[in-house]
């Protein structure tokens, strides 16, 4: 395109899917003129007229490319999670370890779980991979071809290769290496962002402390705020309970009736959090001119709990926050065991044993029955 056309596209790698952004702005210059679009960048401009070249910027400067570049990642971002979420309920999944050649069949967790803690060799949670097996045939590829996965030396054999990667302390991946992002969630979430420039923001924000002195340092708890009102607590659950007890909005309650798994609930939150910050009323669409009078109205007409259709909130557009650094988001969990905690507690007796006489309590300790039981099923 540069050489034929003189199109010059910025950032290209940024762009989350080429050929639908190609086969977008190909139909966009069968119907203006490509002047509409580009910068126009005029090069030997002191030459004579006849040897002076013209070539066309495609940019996100133009806001068309950067809504386009945004739906294209959204797009990417909504597939890759999609993925990411039936290889965490995938129970099919069948690999081998690299290192000891043991088959472990059930969830891809099993065999990465079993790398980390038997060989040292931890590539992230499971939950931050995705297209596992595409990943780990990757690296079983590199050790067939002799190949460290570290330093990406090539040895004679494999002997050379292990002795190599254990003394070295090798097993591990190469974070230069461009070829493993996009096996890591965290390089889709951001546009044109990778997992080194997020954490070079984290980063950033300690470059102020000293490094060696931490005689002053004093912890602060993590407060996660209400969706509703300015309230903030210390723990969830004391934000669950002031949300139900407030503002009669029950988020367990609903996450359990709507089978809400942990994206759902992003996007519910975050859906939440826009209206609220719009001043609107998401069970009638009301707007108000500000936030204390739609918590009036939404307390008054009892709308807090009246959440509008799935197909309103569950939208690709709710996956970013609206608030930065949302600690609320951090707490949501996929695990059905923590619904209620007064479901799990209420009304179970705790009876503690009589330690007065130990030697007739090892005998006759419940624990006995549990032991025996464990071991016949061994």
């Amino acid at each position: 395109m540069i050489i034929e056309h003189k199109i010059v596209i910025a950032d290209v790698k940024l762009v989350a899917d080429f050929q639908r952004y190609i086969l977008y702005w190909r139909k966009r210059f069968t119907e203006q003129p490509i002047t509409d679009f580009c910068s126009v960048i005029r090069i030997n401009s002191t030459a004579p007229f006849e040897e002076q070249d013209n070539y066309f910027l495609l940019c996100d400067v133009l806001p068309e490319d950067r809504i386009l570049r945004e739906e294209l990642q959204k797009q990417r971002l909504k597939e890759i999670l999609d993925q990411q979420q039936r290889e965490r309920n995938d129970t099919s999944f069948h690999g081998v370890c690299m290192f000891c050649s043991e088959e472990f069949r059930g969830n891809r967790s099993v065999l990465l779980n079993h790398m980390a803690r038997e060989h040292a060799f931890n590539i992230g949670l499971p939950d931050n991979i995705v297209n596992c097996t595409e990943f780990l045939c990757t690296l079983q590829k590199k050790l067939d071809n002799l190949q460290c996965l570290y330093c990406e030396k090539t040895f004679r054999d494999k002997n050379t290769l292990k002795d190599h990667m254990r003394k070295k302390q090798h097993r591990r991946i190469n974070p230069k290496n461009r070829d493993y992002d996009r096996f890591y969630v965290i390089n889709y979430l951001e546009l044109g962002k990778s997992w080194e420039e997020v954490q070079l923001e984290d980063d950033r924000e300690l470059l102020g402390l000293p490094e060696d002195d931490w005689s002053d340092w004093q912890e602060y708890p993590v407060c996660a705020v209400c969706l509703f009102c300015e309230k903030q607590e210390e723990t969830i659950d004391k934000l669950y309970v002031h949300m139900k007890d407030t503002h009669e909005f029950d988020l367990l309650r609903i996450k359990s009736e709507l089978r809400l798994n942990f994206y759902q609930q992003v996007k519910l939150v975050n859906f939440i959090r826009r209206q609220v910050h719009q001043c609107r009323c998401y069970g009638c669409h009301v707007k108000f001119k500000s936030k204390t009078d739609l918590r009036a109205h939404m307390e008054e007409a009892k709308h807090t709990s009246l959440l509008p259709d799935r197909k309103t909130w569950d939208q690709l557009e709710y996956y970013f926050p609206t608030y930065e650094n949302d600690t609320l988001l951090c707490t949501l969990s996929d695990s059905e065991s923590d619904l209620t905690a007064q479901e799990h507690n209420e009304n179970v007796p705790v009876i503690s044993e009589d330690t007065s006489k130990l030697c007739a309590l090892k005998r006759s300790s419940v624990l006995n029955q549990l032991l025996l039981q464990e071991r016949l099923e061994n």
